[in-house]
């Protein structure tokens, strides 16, 4: 899971990428694993379930609370609220094209999006729920998940694994297409202004898009060392190097400070950016990563024009109805 490409890799440690990838739309579908294909049965639960704070501990915390579809998929903060005020120590992915990811969670410890959905509920941080058991009998309880279950996986079908697939399956949905660089790829060169389209050559130009690569913008599958070129500077105000990244999980010396490659479809309604989310504004997350990553500074204009680009991968997304969750008459869980 961990395996990073070797040549990519190896360029982008010496800060000379000049790797051109091919340009991509967005797919307007993501693929599901053959144990969990996607139905209108299962994205129905997992729209109810994935908005429902009664998965966490307290009832007041949803998987919605920290990636907000109603936003960019996540909350703007540079490190997410869970149950009781509780703050972790990363700022939350966007949610939206995350079933383009090939891993999840920064660290990339997550192999799918049924895994993902998994860790938070169980976190003590985040939703505080003491086991998976526990939210079961809690949903057990209730008479619109019964019914919501069965529609989807049969009777008597509520458990930890269904309620994870079905989340899944509502998370493949999410998905934000026919963005003006989209457009742009699939002909209409118009779509672009002139700044952006001078935004994208200076990108590949520099090999940002070397690691940010594929249709989602996301390098699938890809971990790379971030920061490469030391700076204390950056090191002294962003204090980047605090978290271990990749070797939280592998517990390898030779994993520390690497990430997987985050997506740059929305990036400019995600702020504040990086794993910590030290970074308040994409001009300088723009100025960070030159420095960084490339050991390069770039003129006021080559800021304005990688931005100007950047914000050209803002998509269309799609119209979502809030669900109405199966209610608890006369009864509370707290």
């Amino acid at each position: 899971m961990f395996k990073i490409r070797s040549l990519v890799t190896a360029l982008a440690l010496v800060g000379s990428i000049s790797v051109a990838s091919a340009l991509e739309v967005l797919p307007t579908v993501a693929p599901a694993p053959a144990d969990n294909p996607t139905t209108a049965e299962k994205v129905e639960l997992g729209q109810l379930l994935y908005h429902d704070p009664r998965l966490s501990s307290t009832g007041t915390v949803s998987c919605s609370s920290c990636h907000n579809t109603m936003l960019g998929g996540e909350d703007n903060r540079p490190n997410s609220m869970g149950v009781n005020g509780q703050t972790g120590g990363r700022s939350a992915p966007t949610v939206w094209n995350a079933a383009f990811n090939a891993v999840q969670f920064w660290d990339g410890r997550a192999p799918s999006l049924e895994a993902q959905a998994a860790g938070p509920v169980t976190n003590p941080i985040e939703m505080g729920m003491k086991s998976w058991d526990d939210v079961v009998a809690r949903l057990n309880t209730i008479e619109g998940y019964q019914v919501a279950f069965e529609k989807a996986f049969g009777k008597d079908s509520i458990s930890k694994d269904n309620a994870t697939k079905a989340i899944a399956a509502y998370e493949r949905t999410l998905i934000t297409p026919n963005s003006p660089f989209d457009k742009y790829v699939s002909g209409d060169k118009s779509a672009l202004t002139e700044q952006q389209v001078r935004g994208l050559n200076k990108a590949q130009e520099l090999g940002c898009t070397g690691c940010h690569s594929g249709p989602a913008f996301n390098g699938p599958g890809l971990f790379l060392p971030f920061p490469i070129h030391s700076n204390p500077v950056y090191a002294a105000k962003y204090h980047f190097k605090d978290d271990k990244g990749l070797a939280e999980v592998t517990k390898k010396a030779e994993d520390e400070h690497r990430w997987k490659v985050p997506t740059l479809r929305n990036i400019a309604l995600t702020a504040p950016y990086f794993h910590n989310g030290s970074v308040k504004t994409l001009d300088e997350a723009v100025v960070v990563m030159a420095k960084t990553q490339l050991d390069k500074d770039l003129s006021k204009e080559e800021i304005a024009d990688i931005v100007a680009f950047l914000n050209s991968l803002t998509g269309e997304f799609p119209k979502q109805k809030m669900p109405v969750l199966p209610a608890t008459p006369g009864s509370t869980f707290n």
